[in-house]
């Protein structure tokens, strides 16, 4: 079995057998290592994907949505088993007035590794074409935390989230001013921790 499909189209492709399976360490895991996502935090929301194209099998790192669809990721590819839509996250315990918002799910995983979405609901876009698929989650919340990549598309999901919510909305990006995304500040953050230690040793 291999992990790096051959196919180029820009389309999804017609998967077959596809398979949810817990994520063990792996290549999978060291990829996910390689972007500072930590084994405990991919292995709790995530899976490997096993499936099949044009009869060769492959497998990822699978992150599930909210109809039984997964977002894809490897080294070499990324994309999505449909259906295509947003994913959403339960804190566990009481029922959270907080939702903590992130357009692909490595900036979630981010996030949690950060420890900074603790005691709160996440929903996490998959998409920026999924904005609107996001309103009946949503809706019920109090307080809406974005955590969306500082570019423009990025700025446009938060527009229109405020046209929506007003100040029910606090924009997040400061906090990793300077990075293209929660990860790349994650990534940094990390590189900079190891760096200081190894100057003091």
């Amino acid at each position: 079995m291999t992990n790096r499909p051959t196919f180029r189209s820009r389309q999804n492709p017609a998967f077959e057998g596809v398979e949810a399976v817990p994520l063990l360490r792996s290549p999978l895991t060291d990829y996910l290592a390689e972007r500072s996502i930590p084994y405990v935090v991919a292995s709790r929301y995530c899976c490997r994907l096993n499936y099949g194209v044009r009869g060769k099998r492959y497998f990822t790192v699978g992150f599930p949505n909210v109809t039984g669809g997964y977002e894809i990721r490897s080294r070499f590819f990324k994309g999505c088993v449909p259906p295509k839509d947003v994913s959403l996250v339960k804190a566990e315990g009481s029922p959270a007035d907080v939702c903590s918002v992130f357009e692909g799910f490595m900036d979630f995983l981010s996030a949690v590794a950060l420890k900074w979405t603790e005691d709160e609901d996440s929903l996490v876009l998959n998409s920026v074409a999924n904005v609107a698929r996001s309103y009946k989650y949503l809706d019920g919340y109090g307080k809406i935390r974005c955590y969306l990549d500082r570019d423009e598309a990025g700025r446009r999901v938060l527009e229109s989230l405020r046209s929506r919510y007003g100040d029910r909305i606090t924009d997040r990006s400061n906090l990793y001013d300077g990075c293209k995304d929660l990860n790349e500040y994650l990534q940094r953050s990390i590189e900079k921790t190891i760096n200081n230690h190894l100057k003091i040793k």
